[in-house]
């Protein structure tokens, strides 16, 4: 008579306790991979002070590491760079010192392939990571996100019949790695979604699925050109 008295008491407790479980779990696992990323970030750029003058390291100076100062270091070095690179002069050094490690052997291979594909991914015209498309992969029944890095390939396109076009296949959950694949154009259909967001729907499992239909914005047919209307318009007599 005892156990069955216990038994209503004992299951809504056991269900309470699954609840906040994966409750707090839902609450701790993305702060908890944000913190591992960031740390990992932080703690890879902090490496960059060992560069510096052994008297000038933090551990030397302070007698203590400062979390985060190779973070700060790289980011003026980039500006610094930057703003050389701005100018006359730093832009005639820079070419200066290209012409030099273009003309060392096997240095100039890695230089080269480095400058053209950072070219590529960070200039204004760079076409790299710019759409998503799906493509019949790994076989005929199955589809797979990917992006589309190119369209002129050269020899590739000469030798072959239809148009191809190389797109890069990401891995699931480390998108960082993957495949790169020719494929013809027709076969392949062009997503709407943005990198962003397929990036989100691949590293999530495909449980993160943007949004559709999409979000119509409203066309403006002046172009952007126009003043836009005060809230509370001076009406004139």
């Amino acid at each position: 008579m005892t156990d069955v008295q216990t038994l209503p008491v004992k299951r809504p407790l056991m269900a309470r306790m699954r609840r906040y479980l994966i409750t707090g779990l839902v609450i701790w696992i993305p702060l908890g991979v944000t913190i591992f990323v960031f740390k990992f970030f932080i703690d890879y750029m902090d490496r960059a002070v060992t560069l510096l003058p052994h008297t000038w390291q933090p551990s030397n100076l302070f007698g203590f590491n400062i979390p985060g100062l190779g973070v700060i270091m790289v980011v003026l070095v980039l500006l610094l760079t930057g703003f050389i690179a701005s100018n006359y002069l730093g832009r005639a050094l820079l070419r200066l010192g290209a012409e030099l490690l273009e003309h060392i052997p096997l240095v100039r291979s890695v230089y080269s392939t480095a400058k053209q594909i950072s070219d590529t991914m960070f200039s204004n015209t760079g076409r790299s990571f710019r759409k998503v498309v799906l493509i019949r992969y790994p076989q005929k029944e199955t589809w797979s996100l990917a992006f589309q890095t190119g369209e002129s390939l050269g020899e590739v396109n000469a030798k072959l019949p239809e148009h191809m076009v190389s797109v890069f296949v990401p891995t699931t959950p480390n998108p960082t790695s993957g495949f790169l694949l020719l494929v013809p154009q027709d076969d392949m259909i062009e997503l709407e979604m943005t990198v962003d967001e397929a990036l989100k729907m691949i590293i999530s499992l495909g449980v993160i699925v943007p949004p559709w239909p999409r979000p119509h914005k409203p066309e403006d047919a002046t172009g952007g050109d126009t003043v836009p209307e005060l809230a509370d318009p001076v009406r004139h007599p």
